[in-house]
């Protein structure tokens, strides 16, 4: 399966073109943003569980990050309400549940085999934050290919320099305007590095989280 493959190419998905499709596990489906492969795939996706739901044990192999959108996400390392950002390296093993249901941002596969930290941030704790360039900004993972972020960036100001770096963009509360078009909350950008456009927050500012770096491309190594 292969949904958004070209990675030289932008991608965005507003918040309200979202198709929900069932997943393999009763209770929890999917909104696929980017896919290359079939069930084990390097991909980044909206899932969402409703309550009492779960999937059995796995591994992930590429590793896997995490940022709780809503409810509580849970697993045998502990629960984590909206706001939690998870990262757990490849090779990491978990199963997956919530009591009262969760919406979840999902990015698989797309770990260097050499990472090796496991993280849990709490983006909810002040003490996460810190005022930079006149905005705030909870760092969640930086090493020499990427940096990961949750920014809230005030209103009509420019989400991100676009044309070092291959960017993501997740909204995570308020809209964003990109390329003439409105994206609110829920909605995804992924753009190649050297974009000329102007992503910016619309009147009420936004709440986005942003990866940018060389982006790992571990498709080869993901079997159908």
């Amino acid at each position: 399966m292969q949904i958004n493959a070209d990675f030289t190419r932008p991608v965005t998905i507003s918040a309200e073109r979202y198709h929900w499709v069932p997943s393999t596990q009763p209770g929890v489906e999917r909104m696929m943003l980017d896919r290359i492969g079939g069930e084990k795939a390097r991909a980044t996706t909206v899932v969402r569980y409703a309550a009492n739901s779960s999937f059995p044990c796995h591994a992930h192999p590429g590793g896997e990050e995490i940022l709780v959108l809503s409810g509580t996400f849970s697993d045998s390392s502990g629960d984590y309400p909206e706001g939690w950002y998870l990262r757990n390296p490849p090779a990491s093993s978990h199963t997956p549940f919530s009591h009262q249901g969760a919406t979840i941002f999902v990015k698989l596969w797309q770990m260097r085999p050499d990472d090796s930290q496991t993280l849990r941030v709490n983006t909810k704790d002040p003490k996460n934050w810190q005022i930079q360039h006149g905005r705030e900004i909870c760092l969640l993972f930086a090493d020499q290919y990427e940096a990961v972020s949750l920014q809230k960036v005030p209103m009509f100001s420019e989400v991100c320099d676009l044309a070092p770096n291959a960017t993501e963009i997740f909204v995570v509360s308020g809209s964003i305007k990109y390329d003439g078009n409105d994206y609110p909350q829920g909605s995804w950008l992924r753009l190649p590095k050297g974009n000329t456009s102007n992503v910016h927050a619309n009147e009420q500012g936004a709440t986005v989280y942003i990866k940018q770096g060389e982006f790992v491309n571990l498709a080869s190594e993901v079997t159908s």
